[in-house]
């Protein structure tokens, strides 16, 4: 008898060693953002709808430049943009956000809904959950155990949403044209790098049992 509970509280601590916790930290969502991200989806993509959801089909992987937790989640937090940000202000005073951010130890915080839009990606923000990793920057790239953590966050949205694709921020405009691209305005882009071609290939790799779409080939 002992040894079968043995074997079960074994059983039992194996299973939730593959499981990792979402801790919420929800950004401010008032009525001026709920406003503003209307606003977005009606003028950017020609979206009108009555709530700010969205129907997600990809996860982009970023990274946020900005060496901490404490940091990253003030860039987001507040409603509108900060004046720093005038290259994409002329577009829409929203903020910037993302769905998920992932410390550098590996913990993963929610900001907001995975079916609420987020400013995240050009184009995309109808149908995309962002996953932001704090760092990125050369004395603080990003890690392994956020590596891990993006591995399983792609796994739990895959195995929740119809997911068919899989990209860094940096393949963003290879959907120009695809029926999944819908911004407006052919001059409104940003180059991005972020998180890296390794990093995301390595997501990729960790997550193919779930048969992703390749990234489009512009023609």
């Amino acid at each position: 008898m002992k040894k079968i509970s043995l074997l079960v509280f074994a059983l039992a601590l194996g299973a939730c060693s593959t499981q990792k916790e979402i801790v919420d930290i929800p950004i401010i969502f008032d009525t001026q953002r709920i406003l503003l991200t209307k606003e977005y989806l009606l003028n950017r993509y020609g979206l009108d709808q009555n709530t700010p959801e969205i129907t997600p089909k990809m996860v982009v992987l970023h990274w946020t430049a900005t060496p901490s937790l404490k940091k990253s989640f003030e860039v987001f937090n507040r409603s509108t943009l900060p004046i720093w940000r005038p290259n994409i202000e002329s577009a829409s005073g929203l903020n910037v956000s993302s769905h998920f951010l992932v410390d550098r130890d590996g913990t993963i915080y929610r900001l907001i809904p995975e079916t609420t839009m987020a400013r995240h990606t050009i184009g995309l923000n109808h149908c995309a959950i962002g996953i932001e990793n704090v760092g990125g920057t050369e004395e603080t790239p990003l890690t392994k155990q956020q590596l891990k953590s993006n591995i399983y966050l792609v796994k739990y949205l895959a195995s929740k949403y119809d997911i068919d694709y899989v990209i860094g921020h940096q393949e963003y405009t290879s959907f120009e044209g695809h029926p999944l691209w819908l911004e407006v305005d052919d001059g409104y882009r940003t180059e991005k790098t972020d998180p890296g071609m390794d990093f995301v290939e390595k997501v990729r790799k960790a997550t193919k049992k779930f048969n992703f779409k390749p990234v489009p080939t512009k023609q």
